[in-house]
């Protein structure tokens, strides 16, 4: 039994308690040419460790003896099934020295933390170390299985695959729809990423553009019934496109009625992208300089740069995809230049602001490009003092608002939800969100030229009332920093 561990600076071990795990570990610790002394109560074990050419001895763990014996070695590891013995080992050992490094064992959460109060630096509960290992091996299997089904029914029933992205898409699905595309054409399979919406987003644009991803606009196709199959990543709704839906993955659960033959829903997961590069890693393909910079991005961009929600998942993909990106483009991708328009809206944000305690909300006026509204909640985030923004603006007649929020106490994606959920549409999560709101449900005024400036008196005092309430801010008399 290999356990995993390499440690090389160290030569000098002491193994308390040689049952099967404690045996194991010997075992493995010998190989790697450490040098293991094992100290067991059980004569005739220790006969038999010796018999093996172990270095064993016979005594009692629960006595001071014991600790004696282990006392001139760097690492002890206390690993006998009776934990009662294994916290009176740990109690004899710190007594003698508070410099040798204690490894025990636990049966339970409550005997680990005793075994951690009286002195052990690392305690394991070999249930959970079971358990933990049964599901990995479980998750690799249904991998292999999956990426099997997904062969099958790409090579047997598909000559043209169409990949559906989120509407206007972001990174995590621009780059897992790449993923599929890349694994399509493993299997031989033609394909096209297909998008609703648009790509609005400086940093999206430039996404797609610096890494040559082809998308095709919805409205821009002249005959669906060239798609015999259709996958959609990162997106399990989609109720613009009235056509059949063979294949679901994503990280969050759909909301829709599809009944496809392939689905690999994963919230354990942070990101789409994570899921798509463990296929990628199952198909054993080589991942392209453009797909594997496409897929870490996506992966940085879902959890904020592994500062939100990451699982080990997404941290095994990261690692597994980093020699392959090209670190040069992600960042070029990271710092796009700002447009005109965007420039236009935060400065307007700026000078609309209004400061509540640490919340910030701001009117941008009449916007023509709405993705501008999330770069300037964003911007807004790094003033001083201020933990969570909120930026809308008018176009087509609707209120866009987008949110942002580094203050753990707010969740911004449920303060939307209860300030607008009932008036229009709300998405996103604890640190970002946006919603849209028929502008008719606050004015029930028509836009033009002589009603503008009451559109937006009449919009910003609506929306700011409805929107400090959420967040639990009383009045609406703020400041605008200056």
């Amino acid at each position: 039994m290999s356990t995993g561990v390499t440690i090389s600076s160290i030569s000098d071990y002491a193994i308390l308690g040689c049952g099967s795990v404690g045996y194991a570990v010997a075992e493995e610790l010998v190989e790697q040419g450490k040098d293991v002394l094992i100290i067991d109560r059980d004569e005739s074990r220790v006969e038999s460790l010796r018999d093996q050419d172990l270095d064993a001895r016979t005594a009692d763990i629960r006595e001071p003896e014991a600790a004696d014996l282990v006392a001139e070695r760097d690492v002890v590891l206390i690993l006998a099934s009776d934990v009662e013995s294994n916290k009176q080992a740990v109690e004899h050992i710190r007594d003698q020295n508070d410099g040798q490094f204690v490894v025990a064992r636990a049966s339970d959460p409550v005997s680990g933390d005793e075994l951690e109060e009286l002195g052990a630096d690392i305690v394991i509960n070999p249930s959970s170390v079971i358990a933990e290992s049964a599901l990995r091996a479980l998750e690799s299997g249904e991998l292999e299985y999956n990426a099997g089904k997904l062969a099958d029914l790409l090579e047997e029933t598909s000559t043209r695959l169409a990949i559906i992205t989120q509407d206007s898409p972001d990174p995590d699905s621009i780059a897992s729809a790449a993923a599929m595309q890349a694994i399509a054409d493993h299997l031989g399979v033609e394909s096209d990423i297909i998008y609703l919406g648009d790509v609005g987003h400086q940093e999206n644009r430039a996404f797609v553009n610096l890494l040559g991803i082809d998308l095709v606009q919805w409205d821009e196709i002249e005959d669906y019934a060239v798609y015999d199959t259709v996958a959609m990543v990162d997106h399990a709704t989609s109720d613009e496109m009235d056509l059949p839906v063979d294949v679901v993955i994503d990280h969050h659960e759909p909301e829709s009625d599809y009944e496809p033959e392939f689905v690999d829903i994963r919230p354990n997961m942070s990101s789409t992208s994570t899921i798509m590069t463990k296929y990628i890693q199952e198909f054993d393909m080589n991942v392209s300089e453009e797909v594997a910079t496409a897929l870490l991005y996506g992966i940085r961009a879902e959890t904020l740069d592994f500062k939100r929600d990451t699982t080990p998942a997404d941290l095994t993909a990261a690692a597994y995809l980093y020699p392959f990106a090209n670190h040069d483009t992600l960042e070029q991708v990271e710092s796009p230049s700002m447009s005109p328009e965007t420039l236009d809206v935060l400065a307007e944000a700026i000078a609309n602001r209004d400061v509540q305690g640490s919340h910030l909300v701001s009117n941008a006026g009449f916007v023509r490009d709405r993705e501008a509204l999330t770069q300037a909640a964003s911007h807004l985030l790094n003033l001083e003092g201020v933990t969570t923004t909120a930026v809308f603006g008018i176009a087509d007649e609707t209120i866009f608002l987008a949110g942002r929020s580094k203050d753990i106490r707010i969740n911004i994606g449920k303060v939307l939800a209860d300030a607008y959920g009932e008036m229009g549409e709300t998405a996103g999560h604890s640190t970002q969100a946006s919603a849209e709101i028929p502008l008719g449900i606050f004015t029930g005024i028509e836009i033009s030229d002589d009603t503008r400036d009451t559109l937006l008196e009449l919009t910003e005092e609506a929306v700011k009332r409805t929107l400090f309430d959420a967040m639990g801010v009383e009045g609406t008399e703020g400041s605008n920093g200056s």
